[in-house]
């Protein structure tokens, strides 16, 4: 008698994903498929896609989703949320749609300590509309609309979104994580499980920072992304947890018992 061992999360539909070859947004959809399905809660979730490479993320996840004007994820989300309080909903956002034209929206459903879990995909670059330079594309990146380079004095600086978002009150737990080897996935898959915990936990708003790959902007082969991401993107966006209520939580426990210990 044979034991099933692996197979497609119950959360993702069985349909091919359209995109490029060496795009790392069908990691990211298996390990969000994954966390849904091992906490028993894809008939409660509702998920919003993007306007971007992920716009037809409703087609690829099995259960409710919704599609949101560009930008405006983390709003519809909010919207959803507080009309269904006992839902479980996550916004899906590439770098263009949540730290360009969707700013205000994240930063302010953080401020506000919205019971969201957002999984924002950097690849520092706007993928589905020609490779433009984004707010997180790197200082020097070729793009379409930099050819020699991302240069600051004229176009600014890369906003570091999870380190900003990480200093606002009502943010529960933001990390920052890549998906560019078997280690890194498996501790992507940790955070985007912590982030769905914070949700549904109540503890209030999270979200997953992704470094992704977009070889076909990046004039490479998917194996020349990878190498690319971990010696580029990697030090201009360190990983790890930028925002932790557990961690704080016991670090506050652990406070308050040296204050009793000294009266």
């Amino acid at each position: 008698m044979s034991t099933r061992i692996f197979g497609r999360p119950e959360s993702l539909a069985t349909i091919n994903f359209h995109y490029c070859p060496g795009c790392t947004h069908g990691i990211i959809h298996r390990l969000v498929a994954e966390a849904i399905d091992e906490f028993g809660v894809r008939e409660k979730t509702v998920g919003i896609a993007p306007v971007g490479c992920a716009v037809l993320a409703y087609n690829y996840f099995n259960l409710d989703m919704q599609e949101a004007s560009h930008g405006r994820a983390p709003a519809v989300a909010t919207g959803i949320k507080r009309v269904m309080p006992d839902s479980v909903v996550f916004a899906y956002q590439g770098d263009g749609d949540l730290a360009s034209i969707g700013t205000a929206e994240i930063v302010h459903a953080a401020g506000r300590g919205e019971k969201i879990t957002v999984i924002f995909v950097n690849n520092a670059i706007y993928g589905m509309t020609g490779g433009q330079m984004a707010p997180t594309t790197l200082i020097g990146q070729e793009t379409t609309t930099t050819p020699g380079g991302r240069d600051p004095a004229k176009s600014g600086f890369p906003i570091p979104i999870s380190e900003m978002l990480g200093k606002l009150p009502g943010a529960a737990y933001i990390s920052r994580v890549s998906v560019s080897s078997p280690t890194h996935v498996a501790r992507a898959k940790a955070a985007i499980k912590k982030a769905f915990q914070t949700q549904i936990e109540g503890r209030g708003f999270s979200m997953v920072e992704v470094l992704s790959t977009c070889p076909t902007n990046w004039g490479m082969t998917p194996r020349q992304a990878i190498e690319w991401l971990e010696k580029n993107m990697i030090p201009a966006f360190p990983l790890g947890e930028l925002r932790n209520w557990e961690k704080e939580q016991g670090q506050e426990k652990a406070q308050g018992s040296q204050v009793e210990v000294k009266h």
